[in-house]
């Protein structure tokens, strides 16, 4: 296994053409698939006690097997049109699903930049996977993807996440008052951010 932040990728052809396989550490990426809905809706499911305060209100139908399909083609969508990447996160040893990762808002033109997420099970929280993920992903936002700027916030009370961004070699740049809705509320953020002159990547 390769312990290194470093990652490979197979199927460069971007985008449309193979679906690229990001590896970092104990943890590969890689695009979601409908196959993956049973794993997907056990693990957010068990969670979602310990997700609800860091994210959106969740819809009425938010772990159907319909609603996974919807999520999956507006996955699809947004990737050909360059607009946004998700990716879901697997454990190299066994392929446990463990979380996810999103670039979105890809903007091109003189900004070149793109926005961060990620959400891990609570059953794999704080093991430095996500660390692994996150370090996986920076290659394929600066190379791949050939951005200069990747952007990430969070909550000011979320003292993990604040903790990986800034292992992960991110700036904090800021705060934005009154920034996402999180949960029913607009909530303030911390605002990070990291070029990629300042990545230490390959």
């Amino acid at each position: 296994m390769n312990a290194g932040p470093m990652a490979f990728m197979r199927g460069l052809t971007f985008p449309g053409g193979q679906q690229p396989v990001i590896k970092a550490g104990a943890v590969y990426l890689r695009y979601p698939r409908v196959i993956d809905y049973p794993a997907w809706a056990r693990l957010r499911g068990e969670s979602r006690a310990f997700l609800e305060p860091w994210e959106p209100v969740w819809a009425s139908d938010e772990l159907t097997k319909g609603a996974f399909r919807r999520r999956i083609k507006r996955y699809q969508k947004e990737a050909r049109l360059d607009g946004a990447y998700a990716f879901f996160v697997f454990r190299y040893e066994d392929d446990a699903l463990m979380g996810g990762c999103t670039l979105s808002n890809v903007r091109r033109g003189v900004t070149q930049c793109c926005s961060l997420g990620y959400w891990v099970g609570e059953r794999f929280a704080r093991q430095g996977y996500m660390y692994d993920a996150v370090r996986a992903l920076l290659p394929f936002i600066f190379n791949t993807l050939g951005l200069h700027r990747v952007e990430a916030a969070c909550l000011p009370s979320n003292e993990p996440s604040r903790n990986l961004l800034l292992k992960a070699g991110f700036r904090q740049e800021g705060v934005a008052l009154r920034y996402l809705q999180i949960n029913g509320e607009w909530r303030d953020h911390l605002l990070f951010a990291q070029l990629a002159d300042e990545a230490n990547i390959a």
